[in-house]
């Protein structure tokens, strides 16, 4: 079970003393601390802290490619915020049937319910290290899940990308997704201006945000990408996991 402190500034557990701090796993943090944890290469592959990195973007400005990328070289836990409410729209459950026509006007769909979906996947993981994609797509979105989580992201990509590239990105990768329509994805684009660049803005204050330009081949983006995570040695960490 997770206990929720206010003002905290990183997503640190602390461990039950009966539980060896090596084998605890997400399920086993019991509680925040305000210790914010140091940038060195031991700190996250010893303490097995969770670490959490927001993807920002527009739809078709290449985030869900680079966040595959960086899941293989990384090990990281890829949630797409897109993918979660799009598998409870096929559960035809009341909530899927409200997110699919809230998704079709264009709007936000209620930060609780995209959290609760966030939350229920994280919880039920044996990883601590999260890329949450597509999320938080407002300050809406960015307030209520400090409020929940009580906590801040560790860190946060941005990638920039020219609406028309954008535009062209979506109607060509024809997935057959209901948001995938040119009229869909102009509407996305307009809130996105409205809503999403104030949280972007938000966590380029905080000295959170890494800004990727997202205009390139899929290689030449990612060598924008590595950097953020190559210091904190997660490479060679999920070497190890895997045996390399």
């Amino acid at each position: 079970m997770w206990r929720r402190v206010a003002s905290v500034s990183h997503l640190t557990f602390a461990h039950n003393s009966t539980v060896n701090k090596n084998a605890c796993t997400f399920k086993c943090w019991e509680a925040f601390t305000t210790e914010i944890p140091r940038k060195e290469k031991t700190t996250y592959q010893t303490a097995k802290t969770p670490f959490i990195t927001f993807v920002l973007g527009g739809p078709g400005s290449g985030k869900g490619t680079q966040c595959m990328k960086i899941v293989e070289n990384f090990g990281f836990t890829h949630l797409s915020a897109g993918d979660l409410l799009r598998r409870e729209i096929a559960s035809n459950s009341a909530d899927g049937i409200m997110i699919l026509n809230t998704i079709k006007e264009g709007k936000i769909v209620p930060s609780e319910l995209t959290i609760k979906l966030i939350q229920k996947e994280m919880e039920s993981s044996d990883n601590y290290k999260f890329l949450i994609d597509g999320f938080p797509r407002s300050e809406d979105n960015r307030k209520a899940f400090e409020q929940i989580f009580g906590a801040e992201p560790d860190n946060v990509l941005f990638f920039d990308c020219p609406e028309d590239e954008m535009v062209k990105r979506v109607l060509n990768r024809n997935q057959g997704r209901v948001d995938d329509n040119i009229d869909t994805i102009k509407k996305r684009l307009k809130v996105f201006t409205a809503l999403n660049l104030p949280v972007v803005n938000y966590y380029l204050e905080k000295g959170k945000l890494y800004k990727i330009n997202g205009v390139g081949t899929v290689d030449e983006i990612y060598k924008q990408v590595h950097p953020v995570f190559s210091t904190f040695n997660f490479e060679n960490q999920f070497c190890s996991e895997v045996l390399c």
